[in-house]
């Protein structure tokens, strides 16, 4: 019997490791598709948010001498945001940051679009016009929804993924930590608001 003691002992530590490895391999999977679930809401809601500024942009076009120049900002941001793609099992900090620059730079361009809209009462009254204000002013809050669902499916993940021992089989089994989603830069100053 003594004899067979250490092959016990070995079998058990070796079943012991498998069992251990195979569940923070299946837990870590689940959380990343959870992660990629996530990021896959935060790009449908930008795609709206893209689908419908086009909409609005052909309903603007239709009002008598609005500005070019700020709807070909709208339309260029809109093409630069829709060129930015970023696969959701390989998120970077630099890629999340470069996203998120982009899709400022197209609020930044739909905030200019708005607020030149207040100067033409006809645009203001038509109602293409405000049914797509409204869906993208409900577009803005799933966007806000989106991404901060994708955040709180990133935490549990770099907790799994960054926490002793899993952090040992992270590395080995090519679990990297995933980057939150920041706020746009510029966000933390106040807005000025001009009235004239």
């Amino acid at each position: 019997m003594k004899k067979f003691l250490p092959w016990i002992v070995i079998g058990i530590l070796a079943i012991g490791a498998y069992t251990w490895t195979k569940n923070f391999n299946n837990t870590a999977v689940n959380l990343d598709e959870s992660v990629k679930e996530s990021w896959a809401n935060v790009q449908t809601s930008y795609q709206r948010r893209n689908d419908l500024i086009g909409n609005l942009v052909n309903t603007v076009k239709g009002a008598a001498d609005f500005e070019k120049s700020t709807l070909e900002a709208v339309v260029n941001a809109r093409a630069k945001a829709t060129s930015i793609n970023i696969d959701p099992s390989k998120i970077s900090p630099e890629q999340l940051a470069k996203f998120n620059q982009v899709q400022g730079g197209l609020s930044g361009a739909l905030k200019s679009l708005l607020v030149t809209v207040e100067r033409y009462p006809e645009l203001k009254t038509n109602q293409n016009f405000l049914k797509l204000q409204d869906e993208l002013t409900s577009t803005e809050n799933t966007i806000q929804t989106a991404r901060t669902r994708f955040n709180e499916s990133v935490k549990p993940y770099n907790n799994h993924v960054r926490q002793f021992p899993g952090s040992l089989l992270a590395g080995i089994l090519n679990f990297d930590k995933k980057p939150y989603f920041d706020a746009e830069v510029g966000a933390d100053k106040p807005v000025n608001v001009d009235f004239n």
